[in-house]
């Protein structure tokens, strides 16, 4: 995939529309600086904005990844086939932003129970210790789970289960 031939074709349908930067990251609900990143060819969108790309510019979502467009028109079970794969991805981010925001909200919870513990003298026992260490934990998850390693310990953690389920 040449990404900066498809940021190219980006560019010039943006253009096409008669819309800034700015314009189309607001229809997208992205940043201008995103858009930016697309163009140049330094990022590519999330599937399911290729698909509303695709929809919005009325191209082919195989002429978005290929940077030019077709005479030929995209098999509709192909298509079909990739609305599914662009759903599966989102529920699959949607759980995973869930398990996230639990995390987090049990990080939080300890840390404010540890700065009550804190605030009355109480911090140098066992649970402070404990409020501490989950705190602590939560960050460490959250700095893992939001960078770009996440996807690899993601496919790790199910090699490992499914190992174990068999």
């Amino acid at each position: 995939m040449d990404q900066i031939k498809i940021g190219m074709f980006f560019k010039e349908l943006r253009k096409e529309k008669g819309l800034t930067q700015e314009q189309l990251a607001e229809r997208l609900r992205v940043s201008r600086r995103t858009v930016s990143r697309w163009e140049t060819g330094s990022n590519m969108p999330d599937l399911d904005i290729l698909i509303e790309m695709s929809d919005y510019y009325g191209v082919e979502l195989r002429e978005l990844l290929d940077g030019e467009r077709k005479s030929e028109k995209m098999d509709k079970e192909l298509e079909e086939t990739v609305l599914k794969v662009a759903d599966y991805s989102n529920e699959e981010k949607q759980k995973i932003t869930g398990h996230m925001h639990v995390l987090f909200i049990g990080g939080l919870l300890a840390a404010v129970l540890y700065l009550v513990l804190l605030f009355t003298d109480h911090a140098d026992n066992f649970l402070g210790g404990f409020c501490q260490g989950v705190t602590l934990g939560m960050m460490i998850v959250g700095v893992i789970m939001t960078s770009k390693y996440a996807a690899r310990i993601r496919s790790y953690k199910k090699r490992l289960l499914a190992g174990k389920t068999n």
